[in-house]
């Protein structure tokens, strides 16, 4: 086995919640120095120009980040019309924040049994949501709700023309697959 290799895989999964060496050494039954040895030996290898990743140590965990001096081009993905068309998971978390407005991240994860943090960071950067405070629980989480942008988006006057939550509720009792994906919704976006 390439340790190497699942560490890679490892950091890629966990995304923006990171590892720490101690979460290194327990996944990999490795110690304390092979666990560094593994970090060094793969910033080492994203650190060359063909690489467009690296690692970094945030908040006392590693990470996988995009490299700074490509920034120009991320930003030209973010602002391309072409890249305008939503995901399915990106039609599923706009749908849970649209429905549950103000809601927090970890709220949406446990919506969809999924980590959405880098879904909501694009949703962020094209403009569909924004952070509106901060919830009272514990560690005092960051609110989203949608924006001005979003109701363009879907042709949408106000957030009350959205449909009623029971219509998708009676298309899931009926015998065939129809989900919110194939809501109005991504009917405009195919448009």
């Amino acid at each position: 086995m390439n340790q190497l290799a699942v560490l890679e895989g490892l950091l890629f999964v966990v995304g923006e919640d990171g590892l720490t060496i101690s979460q290194i050494m327990d996944i990999l039954n490795i110690t304390n120095d092979e666990a560094k040895e593994l970090i060094s030996t793969l910033k080492e290898k994203y650190e060359q120009e063909t690489s467009g990743i690296r690692i970094n140590f945030l908040g006392n965990t590693f990470k996988l980040t995009t490299k700074k001096e490509h920034r120009e081009y991320y930003q030209k993905l973010i602002e391309n019309p072409e890249s305008s068309v939503l995901s399915q998971a990106a039609l599923e978390t706009l749908a849970i924040i649209a429905y549950n407005q103000p809601i927090t991240r970890i709220q949406v994860d446990e919506i969809r049994g999924v980590s959405s943090s880098q879904m909501m960071r694009k949703l962020v950067a094209k403009g569909f949501i924004k952070e509106v405070g901060r919830s009272d629980a514990i560690g005092r989480p960051i609110l989203y709700q949608t924006t001005s942008d979003f109701l363009d988006y879907f042709g949408l006057a106000t957030i009350d023309d959205l449909p009623e939550m029971e219509q998708f509720m009676d298309n899931n009792n009926s015998d065939s697959d129809t989900d919110l994906y194939q809501s109005k919704y991504k009917e405009e976006i195919e448009e």
